[in-house]
């Protein structure tokens, strides 16, 4: 009877533990298929974007800034519907220390994936930044300014800093024509001797080794190289002039006579309002080539390379006078005789009328 009396017992016993085995399966079967669910759930989220309106919105993340405070400004900004969902995404997919800090451009038809993608990826939005040929140091710096990327007055004390100069391997005081003119695309938050680097990097590149061994045969050095282009660029209003102009300023130093370029003297004056007169002409500046011989000091513009080029491979000519048209072009003599003529003909006549 004790017999039979354990042997039902320990049948009771296997039969609840067959039911709680059972009923722990069917836990972790409805567990595993609510987690698919969701997960599933969370992947349809995913690729679906907040709109369809495709309202672009700038979305800053600062250095330091968590996933947790990232994907709510996403949700207050209307660009994921859901913060939790948009920190479980980043989780799974193992990225949520990879985010990088910067400016994004987001659209409301863009999936939380592909939000996702773009601060993986560190796709900041670039500012474009055009410098023109013949930009001097002032207005690099207010291009700069204009463009949200850096203040004038910070970018200018850095332009101007001997020490900077001379990191970047700059034979001057300043980078006065080695900021090379070109269009730049910067992300913000950059400091200035980043974008300056960009720059003078650019310069590098635009200058050919040829023109290193041409300047070696002229007998000059490449900063003479870059003062002379630098002129050369502020004096020409049609391109194709370009090498004559060079051979008028070559003919001249070869002769010892004075450039007497207006640019020059006009990059000497302080505050200059734009009317350049006679006792501007008769002060001395370092910078004025009526009253100096030679070259100035330093470039007094950013060159392109066509005016670089210009100053290495001059036309031949016998010309050392130019005068202008009014028209973007010049008049060309050799002789003061001709040269007075083409004054009256071009510039006094014009002003008597």
């Amino acid at each position: 009877m004790v017999c039979l009396q354990r042997i039902l017992r320990d049948r009771k016993q296997l039969i609840m533990v067959k039911k709680l085995g059972f009923i722990i399966l069917a836990l972790i079967f409805v567990g595993i298929c609510t987690a698919g669910m969701l997960y599933m759930h969370l992947l349809s989220w995913a690729d679906r974007p907040v709109g369809t309106a495709g309202i672009e919105k700038l979305f800053t993340v600062s250095p330091g800034q968590g996933l947790k405070k990232t994907a709510e400004a996403l949700r207050q900004e209307g660009l994921v519907s859901d913060a939790l969902r948009f920190t479980i995404l980043a989780r799974l997919d193992k990225k949520d220390k990879l985010l990088k800090a910067g400016e994004y451009f987001f659209s409301t038809t863009m999936t939380p994936r592909e939000i996702l993608g773009q601060l993986v990826e560190g796709r900041v939005h670039l500012y474009r930044l055009t410098i023109p040929e013949g930009y001097n140091l002032v207005q690099i710096a207010a291009a700069v300014a204009a463009a949200g990327l850096e203040s004038e007055n910070h970018f200018l004390d850095a332009a101007r800093n001997p020490e900077i100069a001379k990191h970047f391997g700059i034979e001057a005081d300043t980078l006065e024509g080695y900021l090379f003119p070109d269009t730049y695309y910067f992300p913000r938050g950059l400091d200035s001797t980043t974008i300056i680097a960009t720059m003078v990097k650019q310069f590098r590149a635009a200058f050919k080794p040829a023109w290193e061994q041409q300047a070696k045969e002229l007998g000059i050095s490449v900063h003479e190289v870059v003062t002379l282009a630098s002129i050369i660029e502020k004096e020409t209003g049609a391109p194709q002039e370009r090498p004559v102009i060079s051979s008028v300023f070559h003919n001249r130093l070869k002769i010892g006579m004075r450039l007497e370029t207006d640019p020059t003297v006009i990059y000497g004056i302080p505050d200059f309002d734009g009317n350049i007169k006679r006792r501007h002409l008769e002060t001395y500046t370092p910078y004025n080539t009526y009253k100096i011989k030679g070259l100035p000091p330093g470039p007094i513009a950013s060159p392109g390379a066509l005016a670089m080029e210009a100053a290495l491979y001059p036309a031949q000519s016998d010309y050392l006078y130019f005068v202008s048209k009014k028209d973007g072009t010049h008049q060309f003599s050799t002789t003061i005789k001709e040269h007075n003529a083409a004054v009256r003909k071009y510039q006094l006549r014009k002003k008597s009328r």
